[in-house]
């Protein structure tokens, strides 16, 4: 991947230094933070739900009151990891990781209304450098966040890192679109109609316009595969979901 050979990355159709990518993609989500699970639902048609449901049913938390540790990392609303606890057994536990302060600070307001702070630990950092112990935990989700990541094959490998043996790394992630006439409509309904969404539901056309340029930027499913399997991810596979729209990738600490 370009990442390991130039000190450029792709920000939407553009390619900007790495170090700069992490403050511009920091301001696209301080702006839209507070409208963030709105504007899924209404970019998805509520689709993202199902997406959703599918990513925690295989992270699969235990029922019982065995102790399960998730980190789901660019989840600072909390999506995920309410989902994960509230399905989950008396012991499970999640970390929420985000970059985005912002994210953050709604997620532990939801989090709180909820009533699941004492189940949560919110941490500020970047998924390239997990301030975190090797080897804590059972399951590592990421859910459409990879793809803003700079340098994805770091964030592989210290998700790989903090991992237990046996534990189970799931990122879902858009993809491309496989089926006939759908990828037109996709690409009509992307361009047009999500960048005019954002801006009359956040007044910010602009940060949605990199976000479906960086749908269009991520690896394909089997390159991001083999990066997987370059971290050291056994029986790394991935699952297209919704005509190719999404896919959920797979794969285990040996």
């Amino acid at each position: 991947m370009s990442e390991q050979t130039t000190n450029e990355a792709d920000f939407g159709f553009r390619r900007v230094p790495v170090e700069e990518k992490q403050r511009l993609v920091d301001d696209v989500f301080h702006s839209v933070a507070r409208r963030y699970d709105l504007m899924n639902d209404l970019m998805s048609a509520g689709l993202h739900r199902a997406w959703k449901d599918a990513l925690v049913n295989a992270i699969n938390p235990p029922k019982n009151d065995r102790n399960f540790r998730l980190l789901d990392v660019a989840g600072g609303t909390g999506d995920i990891a309410f989902r994960v606890i509230e399905s989950g057994g008396a012991g499970t536990h999640a970390t929420i990781l985000d970059i985005n302060g912002g994210m953050l600070e709604v997620g532990r307001e939801r989090a709180e209304k909820r009533g699941l702070d004492h189940a949560i630990t919110f941490v500020e950092a970047n998924a390239e450098k997990l301030p975190l112990p090797d080897r804590t935990f059972d399951a590592y989700s990421i859910a459409f966040g990879i793809r803003n990541v700079p340098r994805i094959e770091a964030a592989l490998r210290e998700a790989y890192r903090v991992l237990r043996p046996g534990g189970h790394f799931l990122c879902l992630e858009f993809s491309s679109v496989d089926l006939p006439l759908l990828d037109k409509i996709y690409d009509l309904y992307s361009f047009n109609a999500i960048p005019a969404i954002g801006r009359v539901v956040t007044g910010d056309a602009e940060s949605y316009r990199y976000l479906v340029e960086s749908i269009r930027k991520f690896p394909q499913p089997e390159v991001f595969a083999s990066m997987m399997r370059e971290a050291g991810f056994g029986r790394a596979s991935y699952t297209k979901m919704t005509g190719g729209i999404v896919a959920l990738h797979s794969g285990w600490r040996l």
